[in-house]
């Protein structure tokens, strides 16, 4: 579907921005971006979270784990 005006070109600047930060990486680390990039959302993503629990008006904070699917979406999602 074609765009007018300023909604056109936003898809072809997004992989231009990835492409540039990719080259980046490699200048600067001399290793695989895409590995580089794998890395950082593996130890990005959060361990395990404290969400609400409670009844009876009762409401209390509890550790709980975080599903590995779960940790890669936040992951991305931060980055």
């Amino acid at each position: 579907m074609m765009q007018h005006g300023r909604n056109n070109g936003k898809k072809i600047m997004a992989v231009r921005i990835i492409k540039h930060a990719f080259e980046i990486i490699h200048l600067l680390t001399d290793q695989n971006p895409v590995q580089v990039c794998v890395d950082a959302i593996i130890t990005s993503g959060p361990g395990e979270d404290a969400p609400r629990m409670g009844s009876a008006g009762v409401i209390r904070r509890q550790a709980v784990d975080i599903s590995p699917l779960c940790r890669v979406n936040q992951a991305i999602y931060m980055i």
